[in-house]
């Protein structure tokens, strides 16, 4: 398998999880797709720590709509800790999407005063985005974990 069949799965699968998610799937289809998109971005030619860090941003996710915490946290971290580690690397969305994470995470959990620190912290990293489009996608995922 080449690097670029790698990315073309890493994206093709990506997108499925999404499908997934949206359909109510069953829980081990939609992890496993999103395992099976961070393998593949692992892998893909030209992947950037941009790509690890929304892999693990989707993991987090799948782990949280299925009301798994501990996982939801481990990859929330671990996409926060790719952001910070090559800021140069991201888009302006990056930050936030990972405060997101954090925030659902702990929410997930019963840690509502942590959830709502990531909230406040997104929230100010996504005031800064000067696509309005992505800047309402942001807010209206922390007002979702909110409610």
């Amino acid at each position: 398998m080449t690097h670029e069949d790698h990315r073309g799965l890493g994206i093709d699968l990506y997108n499925k999880t999404w499908g997934l998610l949206e359909a109510g799937a069953d829980t081990d289809e939609v992890v496993g797709t999103a395992h099976a998109s961070a393998f593949h971005w692992r892998h893909a030619a030209g992947a950037t720590a941009a790509n690890r860090a929304r892999s693990h941003w989707l993991c987090s996710r799948v782990y949280a709509v299925a009301g798994r915490p501990e996982p939801a946290l481990h990859h929330a971290e671990r996409c926060l800790s790719a952001v910070l580690s090559e800021p140069e690397a991201m888009e302006e969305f990056d930050l936030p999407s990972a405060y997101e994470a954090l925030a659902r995470a702990h929410s997930v959990a019963g840690e509502a005063d942590e959830a709502g620190r990531f909230i406040e912290l997104g929230l100010a990293e996504a005031a800064k985005i000067a696509d309005a489009e992505d800047r309402e996608q942001l807010e209206s995922q922390f007002a979702e974990i909110r409610s």
